[in-house]
């Protein structure tokens, strides 16, 4: 009798160590699936998103108070915080109803249907997501240039570079046109590159983070500022491009890595009036109302010369 139930005993651990074993195995297959890690990624996508930005935000606001690069424009400060923040919101609501799917969902049907030049390259997964924000971080700065040079897109692209002071609330500053083109070109290149969707939502937060830092009113020490910028942009070499002198706001387009601006000659070190001297913003729209919402949408359909 007991042999028995020492027997049946054995039998029944056995049974739950086999089936403990098939759950592992089973979990084991699925992550090892890119394309199931990259529905996992996709459903928590927004949440990402969204807590990388809200913390880095308000990590930034608080670092801008305490070491602060320049002298606040306190008179404007509250208006334009309030009014960039409306128009992120804004931005993120009219994206997500009007656009039927954005990048990310590209690179989930990109994956699953085996579109792009790295599905059929297919490197190790490693290399191919490091491969896709390397490239999405090139268009994004060829589409800076872009907005910068082409008229018709400059009318959009002003807005952002109308703010009369430069902190990390400058970074979220975009008109909703501006916006929805960039997502066309983000989503044409996802297709075309065949970027899974784990690359572009690194992508994504680093460039929500990158945007914000990069504006942030914060004071790095100058040897740090240094050896930083050699791989990716400071604070210190993007208020440069935000300079009212045109051919200071034609330079260091990059947000995220310096390697662009080096590379195809764009590259400005320092500004002529020095950082804390220098006068930020375009001077057509230094007025009160363009900092408010209504105004900071009319500016693209504003008319005037821009000045060489």
């Amino acid at each position: 009798m007991k042999q028995k139930r020492r027997l049946n005993r054995i039998l029944s651990l056995r049974l739950v160590a086999l089936r403990e074993i098939s759950v592992v195995v089973r979990v084991a297959s699925k992550l090892s699936n890119p394309c199931y890690f990259g529905v996992t990624i996709l459903q928590h996508e927004l949440a990402i998103r969204f807590g990388s930005f809200l913390a880095i935000l308000c990590l930034l606001a608080v670092l801008e108070r305490f070491v602060p690069r320049r002298p606040a424009n306190e008179p404007l400060h509250g208006i334009r915080w309030l009014n960039n923040l409306a128009l992120v919101v804004l931005n993120s609501i009219s994206l997500r109803l009007l656009f039927p799917l954005l990048a990310i969902d590209m690179a989930a049907i990109v994956q699953s249907e085996g579109w792009g030049l790295l599905n059929l390259w297919s490197p190790p997964e490693p290399l191919a997501v490091f491969f896709g924000v390397l490239v999405l971080d090139l268009v994004i700065y060829a589409q800076h240039v872009a907005f910068h040079k082409i008229p018709l897109f400059w009318r959009l692209h002003r807005m952002h570079h109308s703010d009369v002071d430069v902190d990390a609330s400058t970074g979220i500053r975009f008109h909703p046109i501006e916006i929805f083109l960039s997502m066309l070109i983000k989503i044409a290149t996802v297709a075309a590159v065949g970027i899974s969707p784990v690359a572009v939502l690194i992508f994504e937060v680093l460039l929500n983070a990158t945007s914000l830092f990069t504006h942030a009113n914060i004071r790095l020490p100058k040897q740090i500022d240094t050896v930083v910028r050699w791989i990716f942009v400071t604070p210190d070499m993007h208020r440069i491009h935000h300079s009212i002198l045109r051919y200071e706001t034609d330079s260091n387009y990059g947000f995220n890595l310096s390697l662009w601006d080096r590379m195809f000659r764009t590259y400005r070190r320092q500004p002529k009036m020095g950082h804390k001297k220098m006068t930020l913003g375009l001077p057509q729209f230094r007025e009160r109302h363009y900092q408010k919402l209504l105004g900071l949408l009319k500016i693209p359909f504003v008319r005037y010369r821009r000045k060489e």
